[in-house]
């Protein structure tokens, strides 16, 4: 096999639109770094022309590599994939939409051969993003800071360089609910930031709505802390020692002055409803986590692979491929 100085990972969901640009600006940076490399597309689960488009990119380019989902399995899981068959001594994870600029990626490999094993872009501001999704970023990762333990990098996203043998060390992270710079972190090396502003989309439309980026916040939150878990214990503590005390208030009201205590149904069903939706909130968290622990049972394979191009001869650690 080929020599390959850096392996450029990009996740494709629907992006018909954009593929032309990306592959010019890509392989533009690239060329210019004059070194060996190749671009793996990563079709996950497309339903536009992106499978089509890719296809007659890998037949006039032989660096440009595709690996073809056989459905959509996820951003992080097309990440995951990339790495899994990427071939360069560095990995640069970008999205194809060009809001992270492939203009530092040469910035980035230079910082890695002064010797850090990762580098992570971090975002300076976040254009063509409305309030609440720039709010709701910078409360979650702050969030995220407070509950786990790992420290994950605020206001940074998937665009990064990583090094082999991190690449490697992620291989043996098997989970299913990914999240991947999460992971990142949580496997250690020597890592630096590299600041930028993020652009808005070339085209097309965000393929994260806030359902996704709901679950991905999810993700994160319960792959690397059990906080919640230790919360919903404290509350039903403190709860269950409230109902006690006012239990015995009730009782001595009751005998000491009988002629005030009165039955009042809307200030019991107010505090039944408030109680019983505390219940539901912890048995919520609870299910969260064992329905985590239901998939991890399962054994199945992160994605199932319909095609490969200009990669045939290399085999991924988790599956079968569908010949």
């Amino acid at each position: 096999m080929e020599k390959i100085l850096c392996s450029v990972i990009v996740p494709m969901y629907n992006e018909e639109e954009v593929i032309p640009e990306t592959y010019r600006r890509l392989t533009k940076v690239m060329d210019d770094i004059n070194e060996s490399y190749e671009i793996i597309f990563i079709n996950d689960g497309s339903r536009d022309n992106t499978k089509a488009m890719l296809s007659e990119l890998c037949k006039t380019d032989k660096r440009v590599k595709m690996i073809d989902f056989a459905r959509n399995f996820g951003h992080q899981i097309a990440i995951t994939a990339g790495m899994d068959y990427a071939a360069g001594d560095c990995m640069v994870i970008i999205d194809g939409d060009l809001q992270d600029p492939p203009e530092l990626i040469p910035d980035m490999i230079e910082i890695w051969r002064s010797g850090f094993d990762v580098v992570y872009g971090k975002r300076k501001s976040r254009q063509g993003e409305t309030f609440f999704k720039k709010f709701t970023a910078k409360i979650f990762y702050r969030l995220l800071g407070k509950l786990t333990d790992v420290d994950i990098p605020v206001d940074t996203g998937d665009f990064r360089l990583i090094d082999r043998k991190v690449c490697e060390a992620l291989k043996q992270l098997p989970e299913r609910s990914r999240y991947v710079r999460g992971l990142m972190s949580w496997v250690g090396f020597k890592q630096t930031a590299i600041e930028f502003e993020r652009s808005e989309r070339f085209a097309g439309e965000t393929k994260y709505p806030l359902k996704k980026m709901l679950k991905l916040a999810m993700d994160g939150i319960m792959s690397f802390s059990y906080k919640p878990l230790r919360i919903a214990s404290y509350l039903g503590t403190f709860l269950s020692l409230a109902s006690f005390l006012y239990l015995i208030f009730v009782l001595l009201q009751k005998l000491i002055f009988p002629e005030s205590a009165q039955s009042g149904w809307a200030s019991i069903i107010a505090v039944s409803l408030f109680f019983n939706g505390i219940i539901l909130l912890m048995l919520g968290i609870i299910g969260e986590y064992i329905g985590r622990i239901y998939d991890e049972a399962k054994g199945r394979p992160l994605y199932i692979i319909s095609e490969l191009k200009n990669m045939e001869d290399r085999k991924g650690p988790r599956f079968k491929i569908n010949e």
